[in-house]
């Protein structure tokens, strides 16, 4: 299982007096810095998840934090990457490839 994650998170919908409390709240959650931006709080950082974590529960610890800072729900959406499982193409061309390709090179 992976451990290496990017997250970034998006809050919308809170109460704007709460602004610093959120930001605080998550900051202590994920190595990350958030800010605000037209009242929506953006932040991405990438790290390790610990203890057996998932990414599921990642998000639950993260949304409680906000809610809590903000005095109740506000919109948290969280987009996690696993850095360590990307999606990727092998490619390993054959001999027989290897010489129709030659031999359109000497031809």
């Amino acid at each position: 299982m992976s451990r290496f994650y990017e997250m970034n998170v998006e809050i919308t919908g809170f109460d704007p007096k709460q602004t610093a409390e959120i930001e605080e709240a998550i900051g202590e959650e994920w190595e990350w810095e958030p800010e605000d931006q037209n009242s929506v709080i953006h932040a991405t950082g990438q790290s390790d998840l610990c203890g057996g974590e998932s990414a599921e529960e990642f998000a639950e610890r993260v949304s409680k934090a906000a809610w809590e800072a903000n005095g109740g729900f506000c919109k948290v959406n969280i987009r996690a990457t696993d850095l360590e499982n990307l999606p990727s193409e092998k490619h390993e061309l054959s001999e027989d490839y290897y010489k129709r390709i030659m031999a359109k090179e000497t031809a």
